[in-house]
Order: structure tokens, then C-alpha cells, then sequence
């Protein structure tokens, strides 16, 4: 995330956040499976550089998308485009589990963003099975309601309780305009 929002300077009313698709416990990454990243990877090939600068990095837990969102006077502003990446992720997981990907625990939406050098913010987004139908746009109205948590509260709560899921190994981090590897784990 820092190095995110280090890559480039936010405009004025813009925010950095991490949105995070995971599941708890198992593995949602491209060796476990393989047939929704192959979905994903179509979808991220897709999207246009100069529409939304966003960076998708893979984690053994599932993938995550780092983003600016806009903190306009009438609510916040994610693109369409992240909302649309965010939804089909979600229904490449459950199309690669038909197809024989495993596990198939249920997926955890989570909004995130550093406060300062000692820890960062996160809210829940919703929680869904890989039987479930996904809605954009109460997908939205969830992310919205979130983030305007996260961005807006007093004081921030330090999170030193997540627990790290499955076992250690690299990460890929894609920009939409660039990919590159890192083997630091998040």
C-alpha cells in the first residue's frame, strides 16, 4: 500500500484504499486456482490505463486492488471500471470452482487504509459464497457504505489482529499498465 501511494500523488479529494478479496482460511491465489485466474487475467487485460489508475497484486489469500477513490461533497466516488474488476473476481471464483478449483470457502470484501507507520484501518464489505449471485450495484451501495466508514472516522483503530492465511510464498503485483513481481508478502 505504501509503495502504491508513493508510485504517484493523489489528486486533490482522492484517497488511497486496498480492496481486499480473500477468503480466511485456504488459499484463493493462481495455483489453487488456476481456471478463475485465468478469467481474472482477461478481465485486468481489459481495462484501460488512462480510465482508472489502479495496481491488482496477488496474495495467497486473494487478490487485492489498490485505488484512489475520489471524496467528493456528495459521497465517495470508486469508478465503475473498480466496482466492475471487483465483481468479476467474485464470479471468476465461483466459474473456476465449477471447473474444479479448490477451495471453496466463502469470500471476505474488506476496505483498507494505512493511517500511519504503526497500522491501518479495515472494514468488512460483505461476506459471499461461491454459490451466491452478485449484484453491482448493491456491490456499490456495500463498498460505498465502507469506505465512508473507513475514510471518515475520528481517530484511527490500529488492526495488529490479522492473521496471516496459508502458508508463505510470493506474491504478483499488475498495474495496469505495467507487471511486475515481488516476492514481499502481504
Amino acid at each position: 500500500m505504501r509503495r502504491f501511494e508513493e508510485s504517484g500523488e493523489p489528486k486533490p479529494g482522492e484517497a488511497a484504499v486496498s480492496i481486499k478479496i480473500r477468503v480466511l482460511s485456504g488459499c484463493f491465489h493462481r495455483e489453487h486456482s488456476a481456471r478463475a485466474y485465468e478469467l481474472i487475467d482477461a478481465d485486468l487485460r481489459k481495462l484501460s490505463p488512462t480510465q482508472t489508475h489502479l495496481v491488482f497484486e496477488e496474495h495467497e489469500s486473494g487478490p487485492e486492488i489498490l485505488v484512489y477513490v475520489s471524496l467528493v461533497a456528495a459521497g465517495l466516488g470508486l469508478a465503475a471500471q473498480v466496482i466492475n474488476l471487483i465483481a468479476a473476481i467474485i464470479k471468476a471464483r465461483s466459474e473456476g470452482i465449477k471447473k474444479g478449483d479448490h477451495p471453496s470457502d466463502p469470500l471476505h470484501l474488506i476496505v483498507r487504509r494505512v493511517h500511519d507507520s504503526e497500522g491501518f484501518r479495515e472494514e468488512q464489505v460483505l461476506t459471499i459464497g461461491h454459490t451466491e449471485a452478485i449484484d453491482e450495484g448493491k456491490l456499490q451501495a456495500h463498498l460505498e457504505k465502507a469506505l465512508e466508514k473507513l475514510l471518515h472516522r475520528d481517530s484511527p483503530k490500529k488492526n495488529h489482529t490479522e492473521k496471516p492465511v496459508g502458508k508463505s510464498g510470493s506474491r504478483k503485483r499488475q498495474s495496469v499498465s505495467s507487471r511486475r513481481t515481488s516476492k514481499k508478502r502481504r
